[in-house]
């Protein structure tokens, strides 16, 4: 049995998972759940009541919802008791953002705030910092934003022109720059500003205040999506920030950003889940509602297919995520037990698993992606119409391909990452790579087996494939490898089906085991929908990624050996999804 804590980021491809190693959702107790029924209701009596008000924009609304939600502690659930907040651990914040996650425009506000707004503070900050500025953050007397992008700086972060000097009395330094698409901008007191002391080659972070002369700001940006979330241009003009308003260390701020952003991922990978869930209950509601050639739309097996498909993403999704989380809270509480400080703990916990927070941030917000645009074209003529809830919903998602990083550039991040742990030998991932080249045309036989060990083989001749074409596309680009983005995205892509394929399997072992449900069979149908789909998308970027590299003589062996290792039992998926889609038809709303 694999030891929890021994587990790193990226060493999912290379060892095998046992049942005890996942956690699954269901696994829950019931503080978590009351947490969650509290972001739930907060939801249902303060902010879908008021969706048209808040896409409106209408003035001081936002601040006002957000400093209610600090009334109830839900923008303290990250923040330490010593400064008013009301920890909790890694998984039950994945789960609040879970819950808050369908919140469209408030839930972007809320994440801002309590995330990339609060944590590099919480995290970098001096006991001075934090004694100042994080419990009026928690309780939402303060709100907070995050301000990294520029004109000229985007997924190249560190290539920014604000600067930073230090005055003639060495008291401030005197900030000019300009920063742009920054959530919570229109109304965030404290601003974590990212910029270049005097010709620094890499940034330095630094906390500002809103009120302070020099800061002004363009007014709203007019956006496709998250109409409701203040999102604004910020102008730093000769801006006095005192010396102990330095947040980290001189050239610590790219560090602080590229952290900051990896928790961004895996807590959007949560939120999405939220999005997914509510507009899966609208297209469910819908096709039931519906009335054509004398039934319910809901009765139509293209509309079952729909539905079934908005259901396996979603499940597969909600696996992954919380298999991540769980990971990741085992990594900071095993470094708290070394004695690593709190916001070190945190940071690092987090930044271990890189890998996995930058492929469940592109699977999550395209699953997402997907789920709104089926329940759009459920709604058929009248998902075009602004009246209808999944209008809102469509547009909302299409910035989660965006934010914390394009979906491009946390691909390549999860390549490249992987590939430099591996040179670094931070596990033995070449060495097993040439292994399962040199075996290329060696698999697992998948006939005959338990259903169980089939899908074990499965999962192991996935991973085999991977690892053969990652010491192919070594041996093939060397050094330059960074430069072949396609085939670094093939790779990613292979590797986060991989992963939500095996997270999906243990949680349904793992039901099955604990007796959760009556009836698991819907659940086996999900699985096999889920493998069957995933096993023509790995299929797929393989043999893209083989013709990209592979010469003449060793092409044809490894196509040969793509096609066997990316073997999927026939599944009869119509059947599957039809009872998958009558059990959501029949609850009503997602209840998986």
């Amino acid at each position: 049995m694999t030891d929890r804590t021994t587990i790193k980021g990226g060493e999912f491809l290379i060892k095998e998972i046992d049942i005890d190693d996942i956690f699954i959702p269901e696994e829950f107790d019931e503080e978590t759940k009351m947490i969650a029924d509290t972001c739930q209701d907060f939801l249902e009596t303060e902010i879908f009541p008021n969706l048209d008000r808040i896409d409106k924009q209408e003035e001081g609304l936002m601040a006002q919802l957000l400093k209610k939600a600090g009334e109830l502690g839900l923008l303290g659930l990250s923040i330490p008791e010593k400064y008013d907040g009301f920890e909790q651990s890694f998984l039950n914040i994945m789960r609040a953002n879970e819950a808050l996650g369908s919140g469209y425009s408030y839930s972007v506000a809320v994440m801002a705030h309590t995330g990339i707004g609060t944590l590099p503070i919480l995290y970098y900050g001096n006991d001075e910092q934090k004694n100042k500025y994080i419990p009026k953050l928690s309780s939402g007397e303060l709100m907070a934003a995050y301000c990294l992008t520029e004109p000229g700086a985007g997924s190249d972060a560190n290539s920014g022109r604000t600067k930073a000097v230090l005055s003639e009395d060495g008291k401030h330094y005197i900030l000019n720059g300009q920063k742009m698409w920054i959530t919570n901008g229109g109304f965030a007191d404290i601003q974590t500003v990212f910029a270049k002391i005097d010709n620094d080659r890499v940034l330095s972070a630094f906390i500002v205040e809103r009120k302070w002369d020099g800061v002004t700001m363009n007014p709203e940006e007019k956006k496709m999506g998250i109409k409701g979330s203040s999102t604004r241009q910020i102008f730093y003009n000769d801006v006095k920030v005192p010396i102990e308003n330095l947040l980290g260390k001189r050239g610590e701020g790219f560090r602080i950003a590229l952290n900051i952003l990896h928790l961004g991922r895996i807590k959007l990978g949560a939120t999405v889940i939220g999005g997914a869930k509510r507009a899966i209950l609208h297209s469910v509601n819908y096709a039931n509602e519906r009335k054509q050639f004398g039934k319910s739309i809901a009765e139509f097996g293209a509309i079952k297919h729909k539905l079934a498909m908005q259901v396996v993403r979603t499940f597969a999704t909600e696996s992954a995520v919380y298999r991540s989380s769980k990971d990741i809270q085992d990594n900071i509480l095993r470094m708290k037990a070394e004695g690593i400080e709190h916001g070190r703990a945190n940071i690092e916990g987090v930044a271990d698993f890189a890998i996995e927070c930058a492929l469940m941030k592109v699977y999550g917000s395209e699953a997402l992606d997907f789920v709104v645009d089926e329940a759009v074209q459920i709604y058929g003529g009248m998902g075009f119409s602004a009246e209808t809830p999944v209008d809102r919903a469509y547009r909302d998602s299409r910035i989660n391909r965006i934010f914390e990083g394009t979906n491009e550039i946390n691909r390549l991040l999860s390549t490249d990452t992987l590939l430099k742990r591996g040179m670094k030998n931070d596990f033995n991932l070449f060495e097993i790579a040439r292994n399962c080249s040199d075996s290329m045309h060696e698999s697992e036989n998948i006939d005959g087996l338990s259903y169980y060990d089939e899908k074990k083989a499965i999962i192991k001749n996935l991973k085999k494939a991977i690892l053969m074409l990652i010491h192919g596309i070594s041996d093939s680009f060397g050094r330059k490898i960074g430069e072949e983005e396609e085939v670094m995205m093939n790779l990613a892509d292979m590797m986060m089906q991989v992963f939500a394929i095996e997270a999906t399997t243990m949680r349904v072992k793992k039901m099955e085991n604990m007796k959760i449900k009556e009836n698991m069979s819907v659940y086996f149908d999900i699985l096999d929908v889920l493998i069957y789909e995933a096993g023509f998308i790995l299929y797929k970027a393989g043999k893209d990624a083989i013709v990209s590299f592979a010469n003449p003589e060793n092409q044809c062996d490894m196509m040969k050996a793509i096609h066997n290792l990316c073997k999927i039992r026939p599944v009869n998926v119509k059947d599957a999804r039809r009872r998958i889609a009558d059990k959501l038809i029949e609850d009503n709303y997602y209840n998986f």
